[in-house]
């Protein structure tokens, strides 16, 4: 069969004029993120900013690199293949939820908890990205293995579920905890959220048709910088210069080292790459709607693949397929946008050039992007779920809330003193603090499996939800969920003693028991049992 004309090499061009808003607006999307997670550990944490600018972020942008090209080749591999010349790349970048939680509830505790327990500030320093290679390596694997099973993994754990669990986590962490960083400075905090919300949500129209976000940003920063330079803004200081700190990312075994320090933070890291391998099924059931059908396990193995790249190569963020294909599509960008982003990025990771400009970024002009992005992320967790398991996913934020607390009023940040709270017990219980960590702790998990068997509840599959309960027990017992370990570790159930072990048998019986009942009602009264949410009994 004869080749379409429209098929030859020749037609399919590296660069079009809609790369260009395309290039910008992911470049935009990867400096935010990379910018909140540099404000999050230097400016929360105190950590070094030596290490995250000339370690962390050299490897993290080599993963942008590697995933775009990857993207970018698969793309005019399409092109090539279906003789059309308006095949959209998969853009991929960080992942504002994971990358975000990696520094507030994975990195930055996991340095104060070093301090805390006598290291030195170098030394907890080195621990912690060590810890960050090591997590990215545990996500990347994980991705790799389900990359091959991912179908299976989406129809056996409920959308509800997974939206509802990182729905949470990005309405409290990437929406609630930047918001309060975007109103320290509102003059300039406020304004550019509005913005966002003006050219994003309602759709208004800005100058030179510039994509909204690049829009809101430069409105932000003239905003922080002529302000400030007319000393109407409290804390305003400029950055001590833009000196560039090349740094190579080249492959380093300190993953290894990094590996047994994984282990408390497992409830956190699997969920993560969960997410991921279900949301790169999204994206590609998503570009193929828009008429670019590219291989659902291409899709999934080039997010793992660079995700590994990234982390064997001291970054600490992962990678992923973002939601926004057909939106860069509509923009007009083909496949040169990608192979730009990931060229500037990258080789700018490795310059320096990102961590310059990342620096001259003010924290209030990047918290309002995180801000929109959470609460994107918590209207998708709705609108992509059925209507009846709506309180499914409502449910599955209360353990982020918990979690939320323990932030805010600092448990993270001295863990042996946060142990003595087990031991305040009262005519209630346990004390306020002590609940909310023990529900906290491990709360992605835990919002997972409250969702999940709620929804077979609302779907008359009771003894799916007794499974999942005893699953739940399991995990308690664990302590891969409701950890009281302060810290939020894991442990061997008899290792434990005293009145953390009285609480974690106590929560297992608690789902053991609740799985019981289920069951006994779900044999003895089945017409009555498992009624959808809304309706009304027969009887």
């Amino acid at each position: 069969m004869t080749m379409p004309a429209s098929a030859s090499p020749q037609r399919t061009r590296w660069f079009v004029a809609g790369d260009l808003n395309g290039f910008f607006g992911l470049v935009v999307d990867n400096l935010s993120i990379l910018g909140f997670i540099a404000m999050a550990l230097v400016g929360i944490f105190g950590f070094p900013a030596e290490v995250v600018f000339t370690r962390m972020f050299p490897g993290t942008a080599l993963g942008v690199l590697v995933g775009n090209l990857l993207y970018t080749v698969m793309a005019r591999r399409l092109a090539a293949r279906s003789g059309r010349d308006d095949v959209t790349a998969m853009p991929l970048g960080l992942d504002a939820p994971t990358s975000i939680g990696m520094a507030l509830l994975v990195l930055g505790p996991a340095f104060a908890g070093f301090k805390a327990a006598g290291m030195a500030e170098t030394a907890a320093a080195m621990a912690t990205w060590q810890l960050g290679m090591a997590s990215l390596v545990v996500m990347g694997l994980l991705k790799t293995v389900l990359s091959f099973a991912g179908d299976a993994v989406t129809r056996h754990v409920p959308r509800a579920a997974l939206l509802g669990s990182i729905g949470g986590a990005a309405l409290m962490l990437l929406g609630f905890l930047p918001l309060i960083e975007s109103l320290r400075q509102p003059l300039v905090g406020l304004v550019t959220l509005g913005v966002l919300l003006y050219v994003l949500v309602a759709r208004g129209r800005v100058p030179l048709r510039l994509p909204g976000v690049l829009f809101a940003l430069l409105v932000g920063v003239a905003l922080y910088y002529g302000l400030g330079a007319a000393g109407m803004l409290t804390g305003f200081a400029l950055p001590a210069g833009f000196a560039l700190a090349p740094a190579l990312p080249l492959p380093s075994l300190g993953f290894i080292d990094g590996l047994p320090l994984t282990v408390p933070y497992l409830s956190l890291l699997l969920p993560f790459g969960l997410l991921m391998v279900v949301g790169g099924i999204n994206v590609a059931e998503s570009a193929r709607a828009a008429g670019d059908d590219y291989r659902t396990r291409d899709v999934l193995l080039v997010e793992a693949i660079s995700t590994l790249v990234a982390g064997v190569c001291g970054g600490v963020a992962q990678t992923t397929p973002y939601i926004g294909q057909p939106a860069y599509k509509r923009l007009g960008a083909r496949s040169g946008y990608t192979l730009l982003t990931g060229l500037f990025v990258g080789i700018g990771g490795m310059l320096g050039v990102v961590a310059g400009l990342v620096q001259w970024l003010p924290v209030a002009v990047l918290a309002p992007i995180i801000v929109f992005v959470g609460l994107d992320i918590t209207v998708q967790a709705f609108q992509s779920t059925r209507r009846e398991h709506a309180i499914a996913v409502a449910l599955a934020f209360l353990p982020a809330i918990a979690y939320l607390i323990n932030i805010k009023f600092g448990g993270w940040v001295a863990p042996e003193a946060a142990a003595v709270l087990y031991a305040a017990v009262d005519s209630h219980g346990l004390s306020d603090v002590a609940a909310l960590q023990v529900l906290g702790n491990g709360f992605i998990i835990t919002a997972m499996l409250w969702a999940a068997s709620l929804i077979a509840l609302i779907e008359r599959r009771t003894a799916v939800a007794v499974g999942v309960l005893l699953l739940a027990a399991v995990l308690t017992a664990f302590g891969v969920i409701h950890s009281t370990d302060p810290r939020g570790g894991v442990y061997l159930p008899w290792a434990i003693d005293g009145l953390r072990a009285a609480i974690s048998w106590q929560l297992t019986a608690a789902y053991a028991l609740l799985a019981l009942l289920l069951g006994l009602l779900a044999t003895l009264w089945p017409a009555a049992n498992g009624l959808a949410c809304g309706e009304e009994d027969p009887a």
